[in-house]
């Protein structure tokens, strides 16, 4: 009787050491604290529609000068990087042969026209035949003609500047021996610069000559440059469905053909946009997600919301599908977040 008391004493202390325990664990609250986040309301805003593409400055006018003939270069009249007026001389071939012939076709059509002159006084008189005088004048015509041949042949052994504009690397010297067709410097006129690029064939209903572009060079990161629509090419590119634009930039002070642009296109149709700060948006592989703020009951908890999302600007970005705008939204402290959280609003708070 004794051990069975002594047993019964001890299970029983046991027992209820276990009793009191569970019963303060039964009581314990062990719901987790509030999540400390910064909240923004998505906006619903007006902004203008854009269209972003990239393109390739080049000048209206601009040309690679080569030559049309042969010959030993025997004067290079310009610098690299020289600016030119139009006409100027670039560059000039040994032209000696020419000049020479040139000066014995003068001499000889000086002497067709004489004959010429003469036959034609005399066919007057009706002291010479008819044939004579057929004779005479096809020999001027002839020696016009010859004359005509060589002036042009010595014309092509000078390159002039066709149009006035800025002379790029030189690539041939004095002593040279070139062929038809040898590059000999590039010639771009600076003072007006296009672009050419495209878009889709989808954005050609929204495009009209006009619209103001803005224009972004890697050169000049903090500046934009303007530009406006001029042109739109008659046909599509059957092989990538793209259509062909060409811009005139209405700044180009330190631009250069050749260079990389980034283009902002205005199709001057506003619409109304749900915005919301770019923090805001958790991206991932499965879909880009925005938490947004519930009240219920005295509490602000927070559920997880798939959206699409759209253009961005100034911190701000757009929501094209999953927000109707005046939603509270999480911009700070997503990654603490999981669905129906607690959450505690401090705009001050940064992580």
């Amino acid at each position: 009787m004794f051990v069975i008391f002594l047993l019964l004493l001890i299970f029983g202390g046991i027992a209820g050491y276990l009793y009191n325990k569970f019963s303060v664990l039964a009581e314990t609250n062990f719901t987790p604290p509030p999540i400390t986040i910064a909240a923004a309301t998505a906006q619903s805003a007006i902004w203008p529609s854009e269209l972003e593409t990239v393109g390739t400055i080049r000048a209206a006018r601009g040309v690679e000068l080569s030559a049309e003939t042969s010959g030993e270069v025997i004067k290079v009249a310009v610098q690299s990087g020289e600016k030119v007026s139009a006409g100027q001389l670039i560059l000039t071939l040994n032209d000696s042969v020419e000049k020479a012939s040139r000066n014995q076709q003068e001499a000889n059509l000086k002497l067709a026209r004489l004959l010429h002159e003469r036959d034609a006084s005399l066919i007057k008189q009706k002291s010479i035949p008819q044939s004579q005088y057929d004779r005479s004048r096809a020999d001027l015509d002839s020696a016009i003609a010859q004359l005509a041949q060589t002036s042009a042949q010595l014309d092509n052994k000078s390159i002039v500047a066709p149009f006035a504009g800025t002379t790029g690397i030189i690539k041939v010297k004095v002593g040279d021996f070139i062929e038809p067709g040898t590059a000999i410097t590039n010639l771009q006129d600076l003072t007006e610069l296009e672009i050419d690029f495209s878009v889709p064939d989808r954005y050609f209903p929204s495009l009209k000559p006009g619209l103001a572009i803005a224009v972004h060079v890697a050169a000049f990161p903090d500046r934009v440059f303007n530009a406006t629509l001029s042109a739109i090419d008659a046909e599509v590119d059957t092989s990538t469905r793209n259509l062909m634009l060409r811009a005139t930039l209405d700044d180009s002070e330190g631009l250069l053909p050749g260079m990389f642009a980034r283009m902002v296109i205005d199709l001057d149709k506003p619409e109304r946009v749900v915005t919301v700060p770019e923090t805001a948006v958790t991206y991932s592989l499965h879909g880009n997600t925005v938490f947004v703020l519930l009240q219920s009951k005295g509490k602000t908890t927070a559920q997880p919301r798939v959206v699409e999302t759209g253009a961005t600007r100034d911190g701000q970005i757009v929501i094209t599908k999953g927000l109707l705008g005046s939603e509270w939204v999480v911009t700070v402290g997503q990654n603490k977040l999981y669905r129906d959280a607690r959450v505690v609003i401090d705009d001050k708070v940064k992580f």
